[in-house]
């Protein structure tokens, strides 16, 4: 059975920025950092699917909603396109109690438009949230 391609981009990023409290911390791809959150995020997604998104993002929001909370960002070397839906990042709010979140697309500068929803089927975001804590943590 093949995966959800959306599931599958997101492991082969250039880059990931953790967004913890309004302060940023870059991983390069290389990285042991980026290792570890591609274990979490396969171990968080394996059984996950790719829902209709019911909401929109509006960048000014977005940009306001990342300076709290825990957020994972990640940058692509050029333009990919997931379901005729272009983007350069993807973008998400880490909630460890969630079952399923929205990811938002960078796309002609700004986080516009349509969305993903992931549902993670049974499953939270405690993994991964576990993992982006204790790297803020790491290198905070």
């Amino acid at each position: 059975m093949q995966k959800e391609p959306l599931l599958e981009i997101v492991p082969q990023a250039k880059e990931l920025i953790v967004y913890s409290e309004g302060r940023s911390f870059r991983f390069q791809r290389e990285s042991e950092g980026f290792a570890s959150v591609v274990a979490a995020w396969r171990q968080m997604t394996e059984n996950a699917v790719r829902m209709p998104a019911f909401g929109v993002s509006i960048d000014r929001l977005t940009r306001e909603e990342m300076k709290r909370g825990l957020w994972a960002e990640f940058l692509y070397a050029r333009q990919e396109v997931v379901a005729e839906m272009p983007f350069t990042a993807l973008l998400f709010a880490v909630k460890e109690d969630f079952f399923g979140f929205n990811v938002e697309r960078l796309y002609e500068g700004g986080y516009n438009g349509r969305c993903f929803y992931i549902d993670l089927r049974g499953t939270t975001m405690q993994v991964l949230a576990s993992v982006l804590t204790e790297l803020t943590a790491k290198f905070g």
